[in-house]
């Protein structure tokens, strides 16, 4: 993976050579006005970087409850700078699937699995008004939404529909992990036969081979590009 970290000199340079490249607009912070700026660049060399912006920051973290953003800590916006490299590697290749648009369905529907992560719909539009949303209905709120659809829609084309598990490896699982875990959680009670937790098993399984999957994935595709940290958070 190259990381490119810009000095100040170069990075005054480097903007001013991309001034039609970066988009810089105020972003209501706390009731006051910051100047947005690009953090990070994400590119493979083939077409147009994905760029990573402060207020993208802000609104990753709104998204997570319990998280603070009044102000941000510099530990939580390092987190969610590193969330959005991963999902930025994943649209850059999105982009080479050609697929429909997402569906006002299908966006409402990630809109729901955000909201049941928070005590109530006003809770929630409150962050958003923090970092610049009107409400759930705003259109660029959507737009995230949409975006994180597509890369659902990707990760389920990628990786889930060529997951493969068999009856030999939910066995072995019963075997070696099931029966152990639930034996020491639950040592009163009879263990279940197989054939009764087969389709518990083979979820588990599943979920474990996408994500060892998605992980070799990400390490491979972080040698393929390169990452420039523009500003420091």
């Amino acid at each position: 993976m190259k990381i490119k970290n810009l000095q100040p000199k170069k990075l005054f340079i480097s903007l001013a050579l991309s001034a039609l490249f970066f988009t810089f607009f105020p972003a209501k912070i706390v009731g006051q006005d910051v100047v947005d700026k690009t953090v990070a660049t994400v590119g493979d060399g083939l077409g147009s970087p994905e760029l990573i912006t402060y207020s993208d920051l802000l609104w990753q973290l709104a998204l997570e409850p319990g998280v603070s953003i009044r102000p941000p800590s510099s530990d939580d916006l390092n987190r969610a700078l590193q969330t959005l490299t991963d999902q930025r590697l994943f649209a850059l290749e999105a982009k080479r699937v050609p697929r429909t648009e997402p569906s006002e369905e299908e966006v409402n529907a990630e809109i729901k699995l955000v909201l049941a992560k928070f005590p109530s719909i006003a809770e929630f539009e409150e962050r958003l008004r923090t970092v610049g949303f009107d409400s759930v209905k705003d259109e660029n709120f959507e737009l995230i939404m949409a975006n994180r659809v597509k890369i659902k829609r990707y990760l389920d084309f990628r990786f889930r529909a060529f997951v493969v598990i068999t009856p030999e490896d939910e066995a072995k699982y019963y075997r070696e992990t099931y029966t152990r875990d639930f034996r020491r959680l639950n040592p009163t009670r009879l263990l279940p036969k197989l054939d009764e937790v087969r389709t518990q098993i083979n979820q588990i399984l599943t979920e474990k081979k996408i994500a060892g999957d998605i992980e070799n994935f990400l390490e491979d595709a972080k040698n393929r590009t390169e990452i420039t940290i523009l500003s420091e958070v």
